[in-house]
């Protein structure tokens, strides 16, 4: 059985300016917020964010055949950047970062780990 929790906290753990955690898997939302920092969504929310991620996904990945498997998505809002990555199967991970965070490098750090937990 998968730690999620200690999963969370190894993400975490690549970046100060990692904000939030969360995975999603087996229909269920496993997160975790860095300590001090103010969530800007509620948990209800922050759910209705990541299934809209889990179908944005789902769309990305009828393309693969053309332009190859998507590895992750970096999405920049007003106050964060929200990185989304593929955790195996229909499992997905979002990860939302400060604005003046490097969220591209992070992404594939992020990106590579999960492949060294998950594989």
């Amino acid at each position: 059985m998968m730690d999620y929790e200690d999963v969370c906290r190894q993400i975490l753990g690549i970046d100060e300016k990692i904000r939030y955690v969360g995975i999603y898997d087996y229909s269920k939302l496993y997160r975790i917020m860095r300590e001090g920092v103010v969530s800007h969504l509620t948990d209800q929310e922050t759910e209705v964010a990541m299934l809209h991620a889990v179908k944005r996904w789902a769309n990305r990945k009828k393309m693969a055949k053309k332009i190859g498997m998507p590895v992750y998505s970096v999405t920049k809002y007003g106050k964060i950047f929200r990185i989304v990555v593929p955790t195996g199967g229909a499992g997905l991970m979002l990860v939302s970062t400060e604005l003046d965070a490097d969220a591209y490098n992070i992404a594939q750090k992020v990106s590579a780990k999960v492949r060294e937990i998950y594989d």
